[in-house]
């Protein structure tokens, strides 16, 4: 029996993205399609098998540890991009100001979908979230830079909405329009025993 199970839900991607150099700025570049290996996007600076460590595992690892790189892409939802926009008083967020690698319309509660799921596409394309991207000081400034004023509310109005980070389980190339198909695993909820 299968682990992972395909569901009826389908997102469509509607922009792509690259960040070049990663220790300059967070902010990506728009590109038309992306060509994705075991190491993540070709040409870009979070691309690697490994990486080291940051203040999201500092409960597991000091800082700088060498580990295995299942943030080589931010995802974001382009519903869920509208409402930070909203919550801002802005008319829209740039995705490349958050330096997401792809954002996908028509997935609902994007950002919460279960860790291990998979975004496939029909060329057989496929990404594996690993969990929710939180809300960070790093996007916050760009959004500042970009937008004077609105930066200060980022996190808040981010909160649950920032999409997730993903790694590549089988390389393609994906582009503007593709559609992924949401599979997700086939578990109940971890519930703690007392």
């Amino acid at each position: 029996m299968p682990a992972l199970v395909p569901t009826e839900y389908y997102g469509q991607i509607t922009w792509l993205g690259k960040t070049d150099d990663r220790d300059a700025t967070l902010t990506s570049v728009a590109c038309d399609g992306i060509d994705l290996t075991y190491e993540g996007i070709v040409g870009e600076a979070r691309s690697g098998l490994t990486r080291p460590s940051c203040s999201r595992v500092t409960s597991q690892y000091p800082r700088g540890t060498e580990i295995r790189n299942v943030r080589q892409l931010s995802v974001l939802s382009a519903e869920e991009l509208a409402d930070i926009a909203r919550a801002l008083d802005l008319g829209q967020i740039d995705p490349a100001w958050l330096g997401a690698s792809m954002v996908v319309a028509g997935l609902p509660d994007f950002t919460h979908v279960p860790p291990s799921s998979r975004l496939q596409a029909d060329n057989g394309a496929t990404l594996v979230v690993d969990m929710e991207n939180r809300p960070c000081t790093l996007a916050a400034r760009e959004v500042e830079r970009a937008r004077p004023g609105h930066g200060i509310g980022f996190k808040p109005a981010a909160k649950g909405k920032r999409g997730v980070t993903a790694w590549v389980e089988h390389p393609g190339r994906l582009q503007l329009g593709d559609r992924l198909r949401l599979h997700i695993p086939d578990q109940r909820a971890w519930q703690a025993r007392a």
